[in-house]
């Protein structure tokens, strides 16, 4: 997060300004975690005006100090006010009258000869109008119908990113892309960047670390629709997923998610259609998975009475219904409508009197039951007519949709009487596009299997998907990240990591290696990642290799480059067991970059080293696999290191994350 401030230089009207920002300004910001600039550190040649219209524009915070009349400061003022709606600090010292455009305004009063008192006032002012979503400037609080320009707009990714996330998402490296992710804070170009990665772990069900991306976009803009959308079902999914073992947890994830899509319900008449209608999907799928969690663990008698007692059942239909009349293209909302208004109908006729008992009289029950009867023919129709007018309007142009001929299944299934026909319908949409993800459409079987609704459909159905093998989305594996120290060179003049020591040190590693394998199934359910270093890196992975163990070997450069600087000095025979590991074919292997340079994007971030980044690379690639489950195994002498990026380094950054932690001191 930046800051632009506005303000005079140096010392003028008894005032030094440069001081102002040294003790007041800058100790404020730096409380807030934020960075702060003038127009003073734009060095490049050119044209200052442009780079200073810029940071106006874009800078999430702007403090513009109107101690006196400047003619500089209220100019950009001025422009920012008339750009931005929102995020403008005013403060000033008492010397020249405030002037009578801003009289209204509010502004923090600072005593410029005990500027250190003060910092704690501008902190808060800081730290509340960042967290405020109210609108400071008098230009748009005057001329309300005026819209604030986009400052995502006028931010460029640079292009070399832009690459190594296009390479990252081409190959699904989740460990890679969070590494950018996190990289990408340290830039106004921070937002863009997120949208560029954060569809990826979402689609790869890394909900995690989508999760933590678009929490991000979030944080900076509360209201931003596409953060709200996918935090939604990432919300939804991961109540999902934890509800067995922490209920408590789910009902505050589900609380999430329903926070989320409130947020998309106050902008609805901002939304076009399509997003109008996925906003009631979204709810109705959050009433969908409340509904079968009630009933999903009973035994079937007592599960079919719950699932049509359930008054989430009705509210489901009635979001997926409302979200496919707002888009009648919006085929997932009619065909998820369809099927549950067949599940009411169906199970309200077994069980006559649970449903009944939902009336206050038997009359208003029969009356209910003969107007969802009706209204299914209309839906159903209405969906048919909406997917065969899609599938026309794509073979008009050559194309196809998997998931539309999917929805035509699904009608079938729901309405039609030929088992025959039904599995035909599915065959040809599971046939229809290459690696489809039918884990929807079989969860959605499923739970018409587990009702008996239409069951020689479904069963019919059900066997056209007996060669899709699910994916997991959480292998529930253990993760052991390995750092340590080198074997010392023959010439290092402090001992660390003695020759004579490798024996002892083996043993230590593999004692606790064992140890954490004990707790899993088989070694094959846990993977080792280290680089490969002479000593520790080495050691732990011909450790894992021997106790059968899958191990990924991840270098910071190239191997022949990395040889030399990471392995070539301890002799001949630590060479050969690099290349023992590194070309086992059941070595998994990645290499970070090409060279120990930073990226051209990078080199701008000080304090940020090429070994740094490499160790954030093999954390955030272990956090992937299974951040729940992963062990850091670190062999340190309790000490600093000979650069940046080293065995400390790691150790504080796993601390940070909160996982657990195995120290082998030397």
């Amino acid at each position: 997060m930046e800051a632009f401030i506005v303000r005079p230089f140096g010392k003028k009207s008894g005032v030094d300004f440069d001081e102002v920002e040294e003790k007041l300004i800058l100790p404020s910001l730096q409380k807030a975690g934020i960075k702060g600039y003038t127009t003073g550190v734009i060095l490049e040649a050119g044209n200052i005006r442009q780079d200073m219209f810029q940071l106006l524009l874009t800078s999430d915070l702007v403090i513009a100090d109107i101690s006196i009349h400047n003619a500089n400061v209220f100019y950009e003022l001025g422009i920012r006010h008339a750009l931005r709606a929102k995020k403008t600090i005013l403060i000033r010292c008492q010397k020249d009258a405030v002037p009578f455009d801003l009289k209204t305004d509010r502004y923090i009063a600072y005593d410029q000869s005990d500027l250190e008192n003060s910092v704690h006032l501008l902190y808060e002012s800081v730290r509340q109008t960042l967290n405020s979503d109210g609108t400071d400037s008098p230009v748009f609080k005057m001329l309300p119908q005026l819209k604030p320009q986009n400052p995502e707009y006028f931010l460029a990714v640079p292009s070399d990113f832009a690459d190594e996330v296009y390479l990252a998402k081409a190959t699904d490296q989740q460990g890679r892309l969070a590494l950018l992710a996190k990289e990408a804070a340290f830039f106004s170009w921070e937002l863009p960047a997120l949208r560029m990665i954060g569809e990826s772990p979402y689609r790869s069900k890394h909900y995690e670390n989508a999760r933590e991306i678009w929490e991000r976009v979030k944080r900076k803009k509360p209201s931003d629709i596409e953060a709200n959308t996918f935090l939604a079902t990432i919300y939804q999914r991961l109540a999902e997923k934890g509800a067995k073992q922490k209920p408590n947890l789910e009902k505050r994830l589900f609380a999430k998610s329903d926070q989320a899509i409130d947020c998309l319900f106050r902008q609805f008449e901002n939304l076009n259609r399509n997003k109008r209608a996925e906003t009631f999907a979204l709810k109705a799928r959050n009433y969908k998975a409340q509904w079968v969690s009630r009933w999903i663990d009973l035994k079937p008698k007592k599960a079919v009475k719950e699932a049509i007692r359930s008054v989430t059942l009705l509210k489901a239909y009635e979001n997926y219904v409302s979200g496919f009349f707002e888009d009648l293209n919006h085929f997932y909302s009619g065909v998820n409508a369809l099927g549950l208004l067949k599940i009411v109908i169906d199970l309200a006729e077994r069980e006559k009197t649970v449903w009944q008992a939902k009336f206050d009289t038997s009359g208003e029950a029969k009356t209910a039951l003969k107007i969802y009867k009706e209204d299914f023919a209309n839906l159903a129709a209405v969906v048919k007519k909406a997917v065969e007018s899609e599938i026309k309007v794509l073979e008009r142009a050559k194309k196809t949709d998997p998931w539309v001929e999917m929805t035509l299944a699904d009608v079938a299934l729901l309405t039609g009487g030929n088992p025959n026909r039904v599995a035909n319908r599915y065959h040809a949409a599971i046939h229809s596009g290459m690696g489809l993800n039918l884990e929807a459409p079989l969860r959605q079987l499923r739970i018409y299997e587990r009702l008996e609704i239409v069951p020689d459909n479904v069963q019919a159905a059900l066997y056209e998907f007996k060669d899709y093998k699910a994916g997991s989305e959480d292998k529930n594996e253990k993760v052991l990240l390995f750092t340590g120290h080198m074997i010392d060179a023959d010439n290092r003049k402090e001992p660390r990591f003695p020759k004579e020591r490798e024996d002892e040190i083996r043993k230590k590693i593999k004692k606790k290696v064992e140890k954490i394998i004990e707790t899993t199934s088989s070694a094959a359910n846990c993977v080792g990642i280290a680089g490969g270093a002479c000593g520790g890196d080495l050691l732990f992975l011909e450790v894992c290799k021997e106790l059968g163990m899958r191990t990924k070997m991840y270098l910071a450069l190239p191997p022949e480059k990395y040889i030399v600087e990471s392995v070539q000095f301890a002799g001949n025979s630590w060479v050969e067991r690099f290349y023992n590991i590194f070309e086992d074919e059941n070595t998994e292997t990645d290499i970070l970059a090409d060279s120990k340079t930073l990226p051209r994007w990078l080199q701008g971030k000080e304090g940020y080293s090429f070994w740094e980044r490499n160790n954030m690379w093999l954390l955030y690639t272990a956090l992937s696999l299974g951040s729940r489950n992963l062990t850091l195994i670190a062999v340190w002498d309790g000490k600093g290191e000979d650069g940046p990026g080293g065995t400390r380094h790691m150790i504080q950054e796993i601390k940070a994350r909160g996982a657990e932690s195995k120290v082998i001191s030397i």
